[in-house]
Parts: structure tokens; C-alpha cells; sequence
């Protein structure tokens, strides 16, 4: 996706939250909202990567919430990856909705979420993926505690960051409940 893609996609988020019935946020959220926080789009965090598919089997993994209740996914695969000179490896996940990524960087807790951010990863031909990390974006409880969301497991928690994507919620809007 082309940096102006990425910066109108960024607006029409913007516009949902703040006007949109749907939006995660409560009335008084929508009335302050000033617009998310995203890194600049970074496109060397635009990656096509090659998956290594996990054996059939044992492959379930059970994912508390945010809430405490909790929510099966499959393993699919792991892919490898290189930021900052610092080889990586994450886990992609299915659901019967399709593909899910959560993780943890290093910002978390900072300037990301602390819980983590998602990404839909869109599969290609022959165990490939595309995952754009500009496209991260934070689940819905980083705005509401009414939302339950999958708690990112230990084996996608990064000890870098990963400066793409949404960053933590800030302003008067986000200390609204």
C-alpha cells in the first residue's frame, strides 16, 4: 500500500470513530476525539513473508481476554523476519474469520498499546503472507474496558519495536470512559 493509501485509509478510521454509531468509542469519547496517533508509514515494515506451516495436530491454543473469558484459535505458521538487524519470529493464528497476528513490541506499554495491536495477515500463493505492520491498529479495549479483547500470547511478544502502525490512544478523548 502506497503512503497516500495508507494516509486516506488512516482518515476514514478517523471519521468511523469519530462519527460512525459502530465506533468503539462512548458518546463523550466521539464528542472529544481528536484522531488516533499512527507512526509515519514505514514501508520496510510492508513485508511479503515466507510462512513455515506448523504439523497438523496439537496445534490449538486457547487465548484469554481482556475480560477474562477466552477464545480458541488454530497455529497456522511461523515466519521469520529481520528489524533493526534482529532476527524475529511470530505466529500467525486462524479463526474461522481468517488469519489473526496479535504481538507485543518493545514500545508496548509506551508509545503502543500494552496489551498489543493486531493485524489481519493476507495470505498469497505457496505459504506466503502479506503482513504490513503499517496497517497494525489496536484492539478496541485500548479505548473502553466494555471490549473484550485476545491478550497477545508470550510466543508474539518482541523484545523490538515495531515503529508502524497505530500507537497508544492519547488525548482529552481517551480519558474518557
Amino acid at each position: 500500500m502506497s503512503p497516500d493509501e495508507l494516509i486516506a485509509l488512516r482518515r476514514e478510521k478517523d471519521q468511523f470513530f469519530k462519527a460512525s454509531p459502530q465506533s468503539p468509542l462512548s458518546d463523550d469519547q466521539q464528542d472529544a476525539f481528536s484522531g488516533l496517533r499512527y507512526y509515519e508509514p514505514n514501508p520496510a515494515l510492508d513485508l511479503t513473508v515466507a510462512v513455515e506451516r506448523l504439523p497438523a495436530g496439537n496445534n490449538e491454543i486457547v487465548i484469554e481476554t481482556t475480560t477474562g473469558d477466552t477464545r480458541r484459535y488454530r497455529r497456522y505458521g511461523r515466519f521469520q523476519f529481520t528489524i533493526d538487524g534482529q532476527a524475529q519470529e511470530l505466529t500467525i493464528y486462524e479463526a474461522p474469520h481468517g488469519y489473526f497476528l496479535p504481538f507485543v513490541d518493545a514500545n508496548a506499554g509506551e508509545e503502543t498499546y500494552s496489551a498489543g495491536r493486531y493485524l489481519e495477515p493476507e495470505p498469497l500463493e505457496e505459504d506466503r503472507f502479506h503482513v504490513d505492520f503499517n496497517l497494525a491498529y489496536n484492539p478496541y479495549c485500548a479505548y473502553s474496558s466494555g471490549w473484550s479483547c485476545p491478550i497477545t500470547p508470550a510466543e508474539n511478544r518482541l523484545k523490538v519495536a515495531i515503529r508502524a502502525g497505530e500507537k497508544n490512544p492519547a488525548g482529552e478523548w481517551a480519558a474518557h470512559e
